[in-house]
């Protein structure tokens, strides 16, 4: 609860009133200030009407899984790479301020954002202890979470094109302090950006992230305003509530139609509390643009063994439910577009065609050059990519064929079609270069990375 503050007695001398009136006029004046020029300046990831669009004015929708870091830290390095290899763009990793378990240090943040980085993620942050608060007894509130994260602000500034903040996962149970929701949200969000943070935020609804009280759902225009930067999205968390597609296509309007922002922070195939209605989350998401997030990619106990997307944290060992959120209709891996951060696909404008016979071109032996350079190894496994840029005409398609030491082999691409082993060509947004221009394309291997090279690219 927030602390009252007490007021001036009312036998105060009256110079100290104007004078307390004056400097509180000028304070106000300078405040006020503040926040107009940082939502004028989002300085990367941030709101634009519904949408979550990226510094340079392009969409980006999250298709992604959550990571139980807080539980299992030495999970995490080889976890990354395949869930990105697996065809995910973005990915939420479950941090502790310490309240519940260990806490995740700053420099622990820094290696995660870094891992990100370098597999192409989208990176979103969340505390994890505040999970039930009301209702939970350990549970922290919100207001503690947002300390952990000033504490943290060193790993965090610099990451804003990188990096949102989860303030707190499910911070309040169904208890009687839900209506607190709308107040000590607010309030954390405040608190976060008069210490200088201004990294996209995401606020988890009440009810378990469950919200079937409405009350993120009936109070996040106020929410919203709260936020000097304009850049605060909602998070809805979608298990056994959601078990009709009118349930879902009704909470998602009702914050779309509003122009407010929204995203499916987490969902599964099953619940203990109903049978969520998965096909049309993952398809609402699709027709709306909304991002999605499933939980989670391998750890789970308790009796919730099925929301493993992975066996045991092997990379390829896909459950029931890893292979219908990856693979299935509007699945992750065939809706999932990296961010343009990294080199993925911006806008293309539409464009009048002045003929319409095509002239056809001989592409010049220099047509394009391939790079190839290793990511993240493990044992057992890596990760590569490859830098495909132009020669002195434009492309339309392009091909690089890699040569692969013995007992090496491709597992999965993206950004690329893989074909034949070791012959990987362009994916259907990334074919067409401009002369000179660049793109990327990324690989899971199996076995060593030493050796690994590109034997050709071909083009036309």
């Amino acid at each position: 609860m927030l602390t009252q503050i007490a007021r001036t007695s009312k036998t105060t001398r009256s110079w100290i009133v104007l004078t307390a009136v004056a400097l509180a006029a000028v304070l106000a004046f300078l405040v006020e200030s503040m926040p107009t020029a940082q939502a004028a300046t989002p300085p990367g990831l941030h709101v634009s009407g519904s949408k979550i669009v990226e510094k340079n004015g392009t969409p980006f929708v999250a298709r992604g899984v959550s990571h139980p870091h807080a539980w299992y830290p030495s999970q995490t390095a080889a976890t990354i790479p395949a869930v990105r290899a697996a065809g995910a763009n973005a990915l939420r990793v479950v941090l502790s301020s310490g309240a519940r378990w260990t806490r995740t240090s700053a420099g622990e943040i820094t290696s995660i954002i870094s891992q990100c980085k370098e597999n192409q993620l989208i990176c979103m942050l969340e505390v994890h202890d505040t999970t039930g608060y009301g209702e939970e007894a350990a549970a922290s509130s919100l207001d503690a979470a947002a300390d952990y994260w000033v504490s943290v602000k060193s790993a965090l500034v610099g990451q804003e094109d990188y990096v949102q903040l989860n303030i707190g996962n499910e911070p309040f149970g169904n208890g009687s302090n839900v209506s607190n929701w709308t107040s000590e949200t607010s309030a954390a969000i405040q608190k976060l950006r008069s210490n200088g943070l201004r990294n996209q935020i995401i606020v988890d609804a009440p009810n378990w992230g469950q919200d079937w009280s409405f009350t993120m759902r009936n109070n996040a225009a106020t929410v919203f305003a709260a936020d000097p930067d304009a850049n605060t999205v909602f998070s809805v968390h979608m298990y056994g509530v959601f078990d009709t597609a009118s349930e879902v296509k009704d909470y998602l309007a009702a914050f779309t139609s509003k122009n407010l922002p929204i995203i499916v922070g987490e969902f599964g195939n099953l619940h203990s509390d109903g049978d969520p209605d998965e096909d049309t989350i993952m398809a609402e998401a699709t027709r709306l643009g909304l991002g999605y997030y499933g939980w989670s990619w391998s750890g789970n106990g308790g009796g919730v063994e099925y929301l493993d997307m992975v066996t045991d944290f092997g990379p390829t060992a896909f459950t029931p439910w890893g292979t219908r959120i990856f693979n299935g209709a509007d699945g992750i891996k065939s809706t999932a577009k990296t961010a343009t951060i990294y080199g993925g696909p911006a806008p293309t404008p539409t464009v009048t065609p002045t003929s319409t016979t095509e002239p056809t071109a001989t592409p010049p032996t220099d047509a394009c050059t391939a790079v190839y350079s290793t990511g993240s190894s493990w044992g057992g496994g890596f990760t590569g990519s490859v830098k495909v840029t132009a020669g002195s005409s434009a492309l339309r398609t392009w091909s690089v064929t890699l040569s692969l030491p013995s007992g090496t082999s491709i597992a999965t691409a993206w950004n690329g079609t893989l074909s034949g082993g070791n012959k990987i060509a362009n994916a259907s947004w990334n074919g067409s270069l401009a002369a000179g221009a660049s793109t990327e394309f990324g690989f899971q291997g199996a076995g060593p990375a030493s050796g690994v090279s590109v034997a050709s690219c071909s083009a036309s």
